[in-house]
């Protein structure tokens, strides 16, 4: 395999954070020159939840009279907008990858229906993430449950080699092999098995030591900036030793972020002043706050010029999405004529 086919999505579900940044998007960028890569806004994927978001809206608005609850087009809209230019302002290059929203490639759709035919129910409801939520007392929707199989048809369509995921999603891209081996089985090989491949970040902790995530209200938004960003790394949860006393850094929700951003040895320097005593958590979060803003301040210059320029997005989305789907139509032809399913002249 002289150039794999790389593919990974991300839903525009909110604000990306330090989560999705270590956890997925270093290393789409890191990747870009390893081999053929495409890259989509998953905003099919965001429609399981987006009455949610809606909710979350109407429930701030509640507390907050002055705040006027934004309906979800006008959400979705948004976050597809902001995904795009976090991307693009990291250092994603649209001129070496094929970089798109999903709605954009429908083809995406009739796939997902062909592969939900060889997809057994009992595969489906074994999904941690549909029992997960099940569990938490979410309702669930059609597409919640059906969930796995867009995700195979995303995947398949571009007949994708190798797959960045985290290990949350590593039972998910199983059910994508299943798939498509039962579709190779019954109708002759058309889809590569893809493999996964895993980020060796350890979990990003939220503000409150669980895994950063927007469903638990826990996040460092990347973008973050002033007292937004004060806020937030100040929030982070920490225990009750005095001051003077030494700490344990390696239980420290702040220095696990710290070392995200620091070299080997800053991050042995810090634990040194942690195990020293009067140091305390408050010089440890202005240390992390300086690092998060440092880092990110490149990145955040350019954010705001291509903010200045939005006809630039919808430019790459379009030609990303053209790119895409010659792509996407090769495949489908190849599935169409192994099911029988010939096109008239016509369309």
């Amino acid at each position: 395999m002289d150039r794999p086919r790389i593919l990974s999505g991300v839903q525009p579900s909110g604000k990306l954070h330090l989560g999705n940044y270590f956890g997925a998007i270093r290393q789409h960028i890191q990747r870009q020159d390893q081999g053929d890569c495409f890259y989509f806004i998953a905003d099919y994927h965001a429609l399981t939840s987006l009455r949610e978001a809606e909710e979350r809206e109407k429930a701030i608005a509640a507390k907050n009279k002055a705040y006027l609850p934004r309906p979800a087009r006008q959400i979705l809209a948004e976050n597809i907008r902001d995904v795009a230019l976090d991307y693009l302002a990291l250092g994603l290059d649209p001129k070496k990858v094929i970089f798109f929203r999903q709605s954009d490639v429908p083809e995406v759709t009739e796939l997902a229906w062909i592969l939900s035919t060889v997809t057994g129910m009992g595969l489906l409801e074994r999904a941690h993430s549909y029992k997960d939520k099940l569990a938490k007392g979410i309702t669930p929707n059609v597409g919640l449950f059906t969930y796995p199989v867009l995700m195979a048809a995303d995947i398949l369509l571009y007949r994708s080699h190798l797959v960045p995921v985290g290990k949350d999603q590593e039972q998910h891209l199983e059910m994508t092999r299943d798939i498509a081996g039962a579709f190779n089985h019954a109708y002759g090989e058309v889809f590569p098995l893809p493999q996964a491949v895993f980020n060796d970040t350890p979990v990003v902790p939220g503000t409150d030591g669980q895994k950063m995530s927007k469903s638990y209200g826990n996040t460092i938004e990347i973008f973050a900036e002033g007292k937004a960003l004060e806020r937030a790394v100040m929030s982070i949860v920490t225990d009750q030793t005095p001051l003077e006393a030494p700490l344990d850094p390696e239980r420290c929700h702040v220095f696990a972020l710290y070392k995200l951003f620091a070299t080997p040895q800053e991050v042995e320097e810090m634990a040194a002043r942690y195990r020293a005593g009067g140091f305390g958590y408050g010089n440890a979060k202005k240390a992390l706050l300086a690092k998060i803003d440092a880092y990110f301040a490149p990145a955040r210059a350019r954010r705001k010029a291509l903010e200045r320029d939005p006809g630039y997005i919808e430019e790459v989305l379009a030609e990303g999405a053209r790119r895409a789907r010659a792509v996407a139509r090769t495949t489908l032809q190849l599935v169409r004529e192994r099911l029988g399913l010939l096109r008239s002249p016509a369309t």
